[in-house]
């Protein structure tokens, strides 16, 4: 399967309508607009809260119209009458609110009844876009919420309440900044919008491609050289892109068949990729652009979010590397001869400057900058420095052309914001996040650890087939009260249910990364997935240990505590990654597995003690694999 048939298959935001001639025309023309809107008041400063995300969603959702069919059969290059009713539809809705913002005002919640059927509108265009671009998990989350809202007086114990009428939650939901033009809207009108633009250009010079020779030339030689270059180049992309199954085909279509001609597998090798793009959302400084409305939830610093994520996301792909590293030792792998790879120097001296948006705008962010001020730097800096060399030189083209992907490129994002205000909206208006993280408590009996367990399958449920941004969203709303009610930090508690939304990526039964892998490697799609969270078994483990010792998110931690508690993690992900794929110098047997597990986990865990036995432990695992016989399995044989 191709990297296109992938992201048409299995994400929702690629399967777009393509239209030539006068529809092309005009959806270009739109897109541009929309940038341009964009960058207009991030330069000379936003709108009122309301008008900036009522433009924002009019944008959006008439591009989502334009671009995305209502049915599977409709053309993808011509314009379907219906599509471009529902456009206009949309257009009317939205505006609404902009040419009657001043009466709105004054009447101050008084709405007409032409003010609550345009609201009713609204609200059902924004469920018909979100069902074409992220599907119906989301909807499904936000409709039970709509029927909760209305349902309260008939619910049984601590979940009901009082109702709420049918004109008073449309009013809440469309004409305040409570419901769908909400906080989410309000990130993505602003910071999302321009980060991913960002990422258009830097897509556009090349640095994609870059990043994947790159990692060919660090990592292509070494021992299972083309899944380090997976999981590297992954690591790479995942700083700037935000859609797990996006960076599967993107990194996969070139990394899954290397690894298959190698040796590998092709089910380890679709996980593989799957394992490390999920990642990429979990990697600073973008992380899906969840981290955004992370900040504007907890209500920190950005930076600090980012700051909070860098271990964990290390971590994370240590444990990858190391099981990699170990799978391709089991099977006696070996990596690519060394004049079949690209010149690391020649590289940095060809395109190294590629990278240097990236690394100025974390420095804009360390130092102050609002991420709003340090997008806009790093979109021109962008264009200034890919003008350096002819070979990466931005034409008028391109430059048009990043207009456009940027525009595109928000869509998902957008309608998933615009949904997720629904679920928040009916959150503020019953209660029902207090409610639902009491539920939590008690069946946890107030316990800490049960209270994460619950909250880790809860997190797990709702994230399966949602996007990263919209999965946040649903996560720290239901989920993550119920930690920080046990007075875990509120950082450390939107971390952890963030997380495991993310992780829902390559957790069967719903894994949209590991399925897309497989698509790519042609391999079972749950074997897949179970390979595949194995790999990210750093994901399922972190977060618990950042829960309990919130030092690994650098919160009240001194420098030291911060690299001792990152070295024994490291060396923790080590003997979880030996326990997962069975092999050390030679095949684990059952017993031997187990010895690696506690003693990485123990080392993992914060405390001297538990570094103490950790270390001690795995020496023991180490020294009872000496005394065994045994080499590198065949390529092919089971685990």
């Amino acid at each position: 399967m191709s990297a296109e048939e992938v992201m048409q298959k299995f994400d929702k935001e690629s399967n777009k309508r393509e239209p030539d001639g006068f529809w092309g025309y005009v959806i270009s023309a739109i897109c541009i607009l929309f940038a341009c809107f964009q960058l207009y008041t991030g330069i000379f400063g936003v709108l009122d809260a309301h008008l900036q995300r009522t433009i924002h969603l009019c944008f959006g959702m008439a591009l989502i119209y334009l671009l995305y069919p209502g049915r599977a059969s409709w053309s993808r290059k011509s314009m379907h009458p219906v599509d471009l009713v529902f456009a206009v539809l949309s257009v009317f809705a939205t505006m609404y609110i902009f040419f009657q913002y001043d009466e709105l005002v004054l009447r101050a919640g008084m709405n007409t009844e032409t003010d609550i059927m345009v609201g009713i509108l609204g609200i059902v265009l924004v469920f018909e876009a979100a069902r074409r671009t992220v599907g119906w998990p989301m909807i499904t989350v936000a409709l039970v919420f709509l029927a909760y809202a209305f349902a309260g007086p008939y619910m049984p114990g601590i979940m009901a309440h009082r109702g709420v009428g049918f004109d008073e939650l449309v009013s809440h939901l469309y004409f305040t900044t409570e419901g769908i033009f909400g906080v989410p809207m309000g990130v993505s009108s602003t910071f999302i919008y321009l980060f991913i633009l960002f990422g258009a250009y830097l897509e556009a010079t090349g640095l994609g491609k870059f990043f994947i020779d790159t990692a060919n030339a660090l990592a292509g030689w070494a021992v299972g050289g083309p899944a380090k270059v997976a999981v590297l180049s992954s690591g790479l992309m995942g700083t700037v892109s935000g859609s797990s199954v996006a960076n599967v085909a993107g990194t996969g279509s070139f990394t899954i068949p290397m690894m298959k001609k190698l040796g590998y597998r092709p089910a380890f090798a679709g996980a593989v990729e799957a394992a490390a793009s999920t990642g990429g959302q979990l990697m600073p400084p973008v992380m899906g652009a969840a981290a955004f409305l992370m900040a504007e939830f907890v209500g920190v610093p950005y930076i600090d979010v980012v700051k909070a994520a860098v271990i964990p996301a290390v971590l994370y792909y240590t444990g990858i590397w190391i099981g990699v590293h170990f799978e391709a030792k089991k099977y006696g792998l070996k990596g690519t001869p060394r004049e079949e790879l690209p010149k690391f120097g020649e590289l940095l001296r060809e395109k190294g400057h590629l990278a240097i948006p990236l690394i100025i705008i974390v420095y804009l962010l360390v130092t102050g900058y609002t991420p709003m001020r340090a997008a806009l730097y790093a979109i021109a800096l962008t264009i200034i420095c890919a003008c350096l060399r002819k070979s990466t030189r931005i034409t008028p083209t391109d430059f048009v052309n990043g207009l456009i992907n940027g525009s595109k490129g928000v869509l998902g994002v957008l309608i998933a914001c615009a949904t997720a205000g629904i679920i928040i909206g009916v959150v503020t208006k019953t209660g029902v996040g207090l409610k639902l993280a009491t539920a939590l408590l008690d069946l946890a009996g107030g316990q800490l650890l049960p209270a994460m367990f619950f909250t880790m399958i809860t997190s797990l449920i709702l994230g399966m087939g949602v996007p990263t941004t919209a999965n946040y969203v649903i996560t720290s709303t239901i989920a993550a009260p119920a930690l920080v009610q046990m007075n875990v930090p509120v950082l450390a508690a939107h971390m952890f249910a963030f997380y495991f939304g993310i992780v829902a990526d390559v957790t069967p039964p719903v894994a949209l990364a590991a399925y897309a892998g497989s698509g790519i490697a042609g391999a079972n799609p749950m074997k897949t997935g179970v390979n595949a969270a194995k790999l990210a078994i750093a994901a399922f483990i972190v977060p618990y240990i950042f829960v309990l010792a919130p030092e690994l998110l650098m919160i009240n931690a001194t420098a030291f505590t911060v690299l001792l508690s990152m070295v024994t993690a490291i060396l923790g992900m080590w003997g979880l990654s030996l326990a997962m794929i069975g092999f050390c110098q030679h095949p684990l047997n059952a017993l031997q597995r187990i010895v690696f597990f506690l003693g990485g986990l123990c080392l993992i865990i914060p405390g001297t003690m538990t570094d103490i036995a950790g270390v001690a432990v795995l020496a023991l695992g180490f020294l009872w694999q000496k005394r065994n016989k045994g080499g590198a399995l065949k390529v092919g044989s089971d685990d």
